[in-house]
């Protein structure tokens, strides 16, 4: 499912786990989609400190605590930033949207439309 290149978003994605990681932003990459990856925590720091992004994805593989404490850093680094959270037990109050880790790519990808439409005022 190919993005036109207006629709074409900057997305840091974070997993704790290699193979997910490199699956899953390859699919993102796939789609058009600029994806930068942290391997874990202190990756997703580092990287929200050196660019800005339009969407942060906390994958299923990072603690619940990492998807729990992740957004307060993205919001303290840029308040704009969408924060997409998968497999999310409860809906934390920095988060924009969570999603099922289980779902395929495609739904993932529609989650992620849907996010990042202007609001309708």
């Amino acid at each position: 499912m190919p993005a036109s290149a207006n629709s074409t978003i900057k997305i840091l994605y974070a997993e704790s786990d290699d193979s997910t990681l490199s699956a899953q932003s390859a699919e993102m990459s796939h789609a058009g989609h600029h994806v930068t990856t942290a391997l874990n925590r202190h990756a997703v720091q580092d990287a929200l400190k050196r660019d800005a992004f339009d969407l942060v994805i906390l994958g299923a593989t990072l603690s619940k605590d990492d998807r729990h404490h992740l957004p307060y850093m993205v919001r303290k680094t840029n308040p704009e930033t969408k924060i997409l959270v998968m497999h999310a037990g409860t809906h934390h109050h920095e988060v924009d949207a969570v999603v099922d880790s289980n779902l395929s790519m495609n739904r993932i990808f529609d989650k992620i439309a849907t996010l990042l439409q202007p609001a309708v005022r």
